[in-house]
């Protein structure tokens, strides 16, 4: 029982942080910016893995799209192909997961099952390196840039997607961690084991002892037939 509580506390946390890291692909604010004025902000400039993009006090917003995959900035490229991986192997992870849990009837024995619940781990906590390491890479770069005084373009912080991701990937791992020990759980548990002795023989339980040493004797019963044990 705990081995299964155990497992669904895995299952539930680790999709969830699949969720959030699946959800910073598409989020704005990877990095942000903004120019601010005596009253308001006069502009906020933002950027993803896929556009960059101005926003002015009036909240119209004017984007560009990375011209070409191929001229983007070697660490775009690598966060992009981080990110996806990380998507990928919670997809796969997730399915996994399902046929691995105890409280599902596919996957065959529990045996079976175990084993495929640890794989699910491993590709959770893949998946949440993964991100991990795009996040970080991501941000790196805008702390470098930020504190370098010869950096004379414009400045950029942290943005909430990067917070989403490392939350997200954070509870990958701990749901793959989790997984991965619940199969030192299963073989833990004990089983009862039945053992069967075989149905007694008749002749054996008609087998009687005779005096001496050692000297046994088997009687059989007499056949005896009257005259209607024919008809």
């Amino acid at each position: 029982m705990a081995s299964t509580a155990s497992e669904i506390i895995a299952f539930m946390v680790s999709i969830s942080g699949w969720v959030l890291v699946s959800s910073t692909l598409p989020t704005d604010y990877w990095k942000v910016s903004t120019i601010d004025g005596t009253v308001i902000t006069t502009a906020t400039y933002w950027a993803n893995l896929w556009k960059t993009c101005v926003t002015d006090s009036t909240g119209v917003s004017n984007c560009k799209d990375f011209p070409s995959m191929l001229a983007l900035d070697g660490y775009i490229q690598a966060c992009r192909g981080l990110m996806i991986a990380a998507v990928s192997l919670g997809f796969f992870g997730s399915i996994f997961a399902l046929f691995g849990m105890k409280c599902t009837k596919v996957g065959g024995s529990d045996k079976a099952k175990a084993k495929i619940a640890c794989l699910a781990g491993i590709v959770f906590i893949l998946s949440g390196l993964c991100s991990m390491t795009g996040c970080s890479l991501y941000a790196n770069k805008i702390t470098t840039e930020f504190f370098d005084p010869l950096y004379v373009e414009q400045k950029y912080e942290l943005g909430a997607a990067l917070f989403i991701g490392w939350a997200g990937a954070s509870l990958c791992i701990i749901g793959g961690v989790i997984f991965c020990f619940s199969i030192s759980d299963n073989n833990k548990t004990p089983r009862m084991g039945y053992a069967y002795n075989g149905a007694t023989s008749v002749l054996s339980s008609r087998t009687k002892y005779h005096g001496g040493e050692g000297d046994f004797k088997t009687t059989t019963p007499s056949k005896q037939f009257d005259k209607n044990a024919y008809v």
